[in-house]
C-alpha cells in the first residue's frame, strides 16, 4: 500500500498565494520587488516559462531531514546535489582568457552548501600543472573551458565542514586525473582528510551506511567517490560504482515515463547498491527553464525512477540552477521524498520525533515561510522578467553546429 501512496504523492507540488509585502515579511509566493523584500530562506524570483509574469518570493533553501527525523543510516535520507556545482555564472576567468563552455549554477560553493546541498559533482583534470575543475572539450581542459584550481572549492568545502561539525557532505569526481597521487595530494593539501570516510568501512552488496550520528561522531563526514576504477586500490578514493546506482544524465534523463540506468551502473533496481543517484537536468543548461523543470517536471520524474529502481527513494538529487523554480522547485521535492520515506507524511516538517509511520503533523499553510535549518541565503541571485540568456558566447553556439554534443556538458 506504502509503495503506491508514495509514488502518487510525488506527482504534485505544493503551491499556494498571498498578499503583496515588503521589509523582510513577504512569505512563500508572496508578490516581491527585490530579495529584500522577502523573508529568510526566500528570495525575490519569477519563472516566466511557467506561465509566472510576476516575481515573487521563492524558496531558497532546504531543511536537513536528518536535523528532524534523527539518527537513521546515511541511506536512508535524501540529499540535494549540484551538478557541475563549480560551473558557476560569472566566476571570474583564472586564466586571462574569455571562457567559452556552458554553466550550471549560480551562487558559490559555499553558498551551495548554506543552502543546503550537501553534494557537488566536480569535473577534474590536469591542466597547468595543477588540479583543475574544468569543462572538457574533447576530453581535455583548455583555458577557454576552465574554472579555476580544484583546491579553491576543496577548501571552501573544508571552511563548511570546520564550521559545522555534524554535516556530511559527498563529492562525486568526474576524473581525468592522471598525475600519480593527485587526488590525494589535493585533498590533504585542502586539509580534508581528518573528515575522509574510509573506504574500508563503506558498505557494499546495498547493505546499510552508518548512521548520520555515528558518521559524525567519528568525524566521517566526507565521502569521497571517483568514476576512475584504480584509484579506490591506489589512492583509496571509492570507485563511485561499487557503491552506488545511478539513472542516465542529460536529456535521457528528463524524459517523462522513463528512468534507465546509466550504462556504468548496474540496474536501478538490482540492489547492488545501497546509493541511488538520480539526475535530473538536461544537456544543455538553460536557465529559465530551470524554474519549470523544478516546478512542473521533477517530482514526476522521481516517481517514475522510484518505479524503476524497484522502489527505492534517490538518496541524491541532482540538479542545474538549484535555486530556479515558480515557489518551491527541488527543496519540496526533497521535503516529499523524505517525508514519505522517513515518516509517511507529505513532507519532512511534517515528521514527528517517535511517532509512528504515517502520525503527521498538522500542515503549515502553504504560504508561510519554512524555518530555515543552517544558515541564512547569502547569495546574489535575483531572478526576474528580464533574465532570458542561456549564458553562453554566441561562439559556442556555432561550435555546437559543427560538433557533436558530448563535449563541455555533462
Amino acid at each position: 500500500m506504502l509503495p503506491l501512496i508514495l509514488y502518487v504523492l510525488l506527482l504534485s507540488v505544493s503551491g499556494g498565494g498571498a498578499a503583496s509585502c515588503s521589509s523582510h515579511a513577504c512569505q512563500l509566493l508572496d508578490p516581491c520587488a527585490s530579495s529584500d523584500d522577502c523573508s529568510p530562506g526566500l528570495y525575490c524570483g519569477v519563472c516566466p516559462t511557467d506561465g509566472h509574469s510576476q516575481p515573487s518570493c521563492t524558496r531558497a533553501q532546504a531543511y536537513n531531514p536528518s536535523s528532524i527525523v534523527k539518527g537513521l543510516p546515511f541511506n536512508r535520507y535524501t540529499w540535494l546535489v549540484t551538478h557541475n556545482s563549480f560551473s558557476i555564472v560569472n566566476e571570474p576567468s583564472y586564466t586571462g582568457v574569455q571562457r567559452v563552455t556552458f554553466y550550471n549554477q549560480e551562487d558559490s560553493v559555499t553558498n551551495q552548501l548554506r543552502n543546503g546541498v550537501r553534494g557537488l559533482m566536480l569535473d577534474m583534470y590536469d591542466f597547468e600543472d595543477d588540479i583543475w575543475l574544468c569543462h572538457s572539450f574533447q576530453g581535455q581542459c583548455y583555458n577557454f573551458t576552465a574554472f579555476e584550481p580544484a583546491i579553491n572549492t576543496l577548501k571552501e568545502v573544508e571552511a563548511f565542514l570546520s564550521e559545522n561539525p555534524s554535516e556530511i557532505v559527498t563529492i562525486i569526481i568526474e576524473d581525468y586525473v592522471h598525475a600519480p597521487k593527485g587526488l590525494t595530494k589535493l585533498f590533504t593539501n585542502a586539509g580534508l582528510l581528518k573528515y575522509w570516510y574510509p573506504v574500508s568501512e563503506m558498505p557494499t552488496n546495498g547493505k546499510d551506511w552508518p548512521s548520520v550520528t555515528d558518521m559524525a561522531a567519528k568525524n566521517h563526514r566526507l565521502l569521497v567517490f571517483t568514476s576512475m576504477a584504480s584509484k579506490e586500490a591506489d589512492e583509496g578514493i571509492a570507485y563511485q560504482w561499487r557503491y552506488m546506482v545511478e539513472n542516465e544524465p542529460g536529456d535521457p534523463g528528463v524524459v517523462p515515463g522513463s528512468c534507465s540506468n546509466r550504462k556504468e551502473s548496474q540496474p536501478l533496481n538490482s540492489r547492488y547498491a545501497s546509493l541511488f543517484l538520480q539526475n535530473f537536468f538536461p544537456t544543455i543548461p538553460v536557465q529559465n527553464e530551470a524554474c519549470k523543470e523544478h516546478s512542473v517536471g521533477l517530482a514526476e520524474l522521481v516517481g517514475d525512477c522510484y518505479k524503476a529502481a524497484g522502489n527505492l527513494m534517490p538518496n541524491f538529487l541532482a540538479v542545474n540552477f538549484y535555486m530556479r523554480s515558480d515557489g518551491g522547485g527541488v527543496f519540496d521535492v526533497q521535503d516529499k521524498i523524505n517525508g514519505l520515506a522517513l515518516c509517511g507524511c507529505n513532507t519532512i516538517t511534517a515528521c514527528q520525533p517517535g511517532a509512528p509511520m504515517g502520525v503527521c503533523k498538522k500542515p503549515e499553510p502553504s504560504n508561510q515561510t519554512p524555518a530555515v535549518i543552517g544558515g541564512s541565503y547569502s547569495g546574489y541571485v535575483q531572478l526576474s522578467g528580464s533574465i532570458s540568456q542561456i549564458h553562453f558566447p554566441n561562439q559556442l553556439v556555432k561550435m555546437l553546429h559543427s560538433l557533436p554534443i558530448l563535449v563541455l556538458l555533462l
